[in-house]
C-alpha cells in the first residue's frame, strides 16, 4: 500500500510539473510573442512556417534547436549567407531588427518553445549579452 501511495504521489508531481511552465519562461514567451508579431511574422509568418526557399521555417526547426548560439546571433545582429534548415538550404539576408538584448531573450524563448519546438533550457540575458557580432 505504501509503495502505491508513493508511486501515486510521484506521478502527480511529475504530471503537474510537466503541465505548468516556469512562470519566468511563460512571461518571457508572452513578451516574445508580441515581439515576434511585430518584427518576425512578416517573413517567417504567423505560425513560424516560413516561406519555401525564401525564409526558413522556425516551426519544427532543426537549426533553431541545434544552432542555439547562431540563432541568437542572427536575431541580435541579422545574418546573411547560406544556412540549412530541415535539409533545405537558404541563402538570404535577415537585416538586424534593432532589438535590445532583453527582447532577443524573449523572442528566442518564444520561438524555441512554440509550434512544436521545445527547449530544455531557458535563454537568459547573460547568454545573449556575451554573443558578439562575427
Amino acid at each position: 500500500m505504501k509503495i502505491f501511495v508513493l508511486f501515486y504521489l510521484a506521478a502527480i508531481v511529475f504530471i503537474s510539473s510537466s503541465l505548468f511552465q516556469d512562470p519566468t519562461l511563460e512571461e518571457s514567451m508572452k513578451r516574445g510573442s508580441e515581439i515576434y508579431a511585430d518584427f518576425c511574422a512578416t517573413c517567417h509568418l504567423e505560425k513560424g512556417e516560413g516561406v519555401a526557399n525564401t525564409f526558413p521555417p522556425l516551426a519544427g526547426s532543426d537549426y533553431l534547436k541545434e544552432q542555439r548560439e547562431a540563432s541568437i546571433q542572427g536575431i541580435k545582429y541579422g545574418q546573411s549567407g547560406e544556412l540549412v534548415v530541415n535539409g533545405v538550404t537558404y541563402n538570404g539576408v535577415m537585416t538586424p531588427m534593432g532589438l535590445e538584448d532583453e527582447e532577443v531573450v524573449d523572442v528566442m524563448n518564444f520561438i524555441s518553445n512554440s509550434w512544436g519546438n521545445s527547449s530544455d533550457k531557458i535563454v537568459t540575458l547573460e547568454e545573449v549579452e556575451v554573443i558578439q557580432k562575427k
